[in-house]
């Protein structure tokens, strides 16, 4: 046993073991009046289906549409490098449009200039490395990638210094303890010895910066690689064969291609207060100056109190505390309405269990927590991942919510959340956003029903070609697909539009038929909704609400500069 390991998940037994118990049957299930009932809390269950009286014996293969329209669709292995999870970017070269999609070590590269003809232009993989089940494929080179390297989640904006984009790649250790070697992966506490080994992984964990010269991977040229490991004298490291602390950089940076970076990370292993059996952070949020894109500069880091070791007398104040399945912490870096650069003031923080926190980021070498609302626990899934902030500058209000793991709403459901924030130190819940219903016509009268996850995911980016519109809201909502929320007015939010598509495709592995409709990507500049499920792409456009769609070449190239 690595001592060193179990001291530092100490963390997740400040409390005694109160993880939930497996739902009773009998307390969830679907009601008299065709509504679902969900289970109070369940345990972290992400592979297995829960089937109860009224599901479906079948997936449904159907597709629902209203207010929208179908422009182009994409489906097979050449539109889905991951049916789990992807990450987009877009970006403008010679008076084309490309579509970055991809996940780790798959990645694709399109022309979407021309929305009903898009084309491959790069296919990356490792797939020619042949593994064993449970053993991270990344350890080793790859037909496109070096051992240890992959394609981070990326912002990629224009930066007027470079008269380029440039691109910033978050490097994290995998969320799930994979590298035990067995399926589902062990429960940490379960495992000290894979844990450390876990842990040892000779990888980057931090960020890197590219500035690229064209679409494709050859036009990436590294300007750094910078470690987020706390315990090293000099963060730009770019040794991935030693071993460093931490989680690394989480998810999509925040960058709008100007002087600030502000990344989720934990900087040090010791940042291990979290009760999720698989992952080992507790993220926090760091603030760097990369005016010089080469030479980025560490300015601050922040954290709740509660998250470190050491810090178990605030930890232990959570509800949450020894239920063995909450995430603790950020999963994303800081939410911001307006960028530091042009005098915005406020980062708002999504912390999983830790709630909601409003920051004072106006000096980014000096955050500061000004307001702070805890959330109601539901639990298992994901509690506070994702804040809309489009609508704050005009309204005052932002929009969070987690989203589901498990299938067959065997957990909570995940409301959105309408946070009023117009006194950002005393933010408060004013209303949730209407729960997705299925049209008339569906074989069912929840979606619960229809199989998979159910529940929003995201509502995309922070930066997309184009203006977001005033009081508009697009989800993906996984089984329920694209939902698009009318929060004109916040006193009355309605569902305006909606597209499902069908649960699968030809080629989605069986493994997959529950994460269905899992992004979406809008380019406000042409209209144009990108939809990413386990099966494909879908271009949806919405006219009445969005206005008419540009399905040729964008009159003008994606720019965030001067947002």
């Amino acid at each position: 046993m690595h001592l060193q390991a179990l001291f530092l998940l100490l963390g997740s037994q400040v409390c005694e073991d109160r993880r939930p118990e497996p739902a009773d049957p009998g307390s969830y299930g679907m009601l008299l009046d065709g509504a679902f009932r969900h289970p109070f809390a369940t345990p972290v269950d992400e592979e297995n289906p829960h089937p109860f009286a009224g599901r479906l014996e079948e997936y449904d293969l159907n597709s629902y549409i209203q207010g929208m329209k179908v422009e182009a669709v994409y489906e097979g292995a050449a539109f889905t490098p991951d049916p789990f999870h992807t990450w987009q970017n877009i970006v403008d070269f010679e008076g084309r449009r490309y579509l970055f999609h991809y996940d780790r070590s798959d990645g694709r590269v399109y022309d979407i200039t021309d929305v009903n003809a898009v084309k491959v232009v790069e296919s990356l993989t490792r797939s020619d490395v042949q593994v064993e089940w449970g053993v991270n494929p990344e350890k080793f080179a790859g037909r496109d990638w070096k051992a240890h390297d992959f394609w981070g989640a990326s912002s990629i904006q224009w930066n007027e210094r470079l008269s380029g984009y440039v691109m910033i790649q978050s490097f994290e250790q995998k969320r799930q303890v994979g590298e035990l070697g067995t399926h589902p992966p062990e429960d940490k506490l379960s495992n000290p010895d894979g844990v450390a080994a876990l842990r040892a992984t000779p990888q980057l964990k931090g960020f890197k910066v590219y500035e690229l010269e064209g679409p494709t991977k050859k036009d990436w040229k590294l300007l750094a690689a910078v470690s987020t490991d706390g315990t090293k004298a000099d963060p730009r490291s770019t040794d991935v064969n030693a071993p460093q602390q931490g989680s690394g950089s989480l998810d999509v940076p925040y960058y709008v291609g100007d002087k600030y970076l502000f990344i989720s990370v934990a900087p040090d292993d010791i940042w291990s207060n979290t009760e999720y059996p698989t992952y080992l952070y507790s993220a926090g949020y760091q603030s760097w100056d990369v005016s010089e894109p080469a030479h980025p500069k560490l300015l601050d880091t922040w954290h709740r109190a509660g998250q470190v070791k050491g810090e178990e007398e605030a930890y232990r104040k959570n509800p949450r505390c020894g239920n063995r399945t909450s995430w603790m912490g950020s999963r994303m870096p800081l939410f911001i309405p307006k960028p530091v650069e042009q005098g915005g003031k406020y980062g708002f923080a999504a912390m999983g269990g830790l709630g909601f926190s409003v920051l004072d980021i106006s000096d980014p070498a000096d955050m500061k927590e000004v307001g702070h609302l805890e959330l109601p626990p539901s639990v298992a899934g994901t509690e506070a991942d994702n804040i809309d902030v489009s609508q704050y500058e005009s309204t005052g209000y932002v929009y969070l919510s987690g989203y589901p793991l498990t299938e067959d709403c065997y957990e909570p459901y995940k409301d959105i959340f309408q946070i009023d924030v117009r006194d950002p130190a005393n933010p408060r819940i004013a209303g949730v956003l209407p729960r997705p219903k299925p049209p008339k016509e569906a074989p069912f009268t929840d979606f619960c029903q229809r199989r998979g996850s159910f529940g929003p995911k995201r509502t995309g980016y922070y930066t997309s070609p184009g203006d977001p519109r005033p009081g508009i809201l697009i989800y993906a909502f996984y089984n329920g697909g694209v939902q698009i929320f009318d929060v004109s007015d916040p006193k009355a939010p309605s569902i305006a539009t909606y597209f499902v598509p069908k649960a699968y495709g030809k080629e989605t592995p069986d493994y997959a038929y529950g994460n269905q409709t899992h992004g979406v990507y809008v380019e406000w500049d042409r209209n144009i909704i990108w939809t990413f499920t386990n099966h494909g792409i879908y271009a949806l456009s919405a006219e009445k609400l969005l206005g008419k769609p540009n399905l040729g070449a964008p009159k003008e190239p994606f720019r965030t500069s001067g947002l």
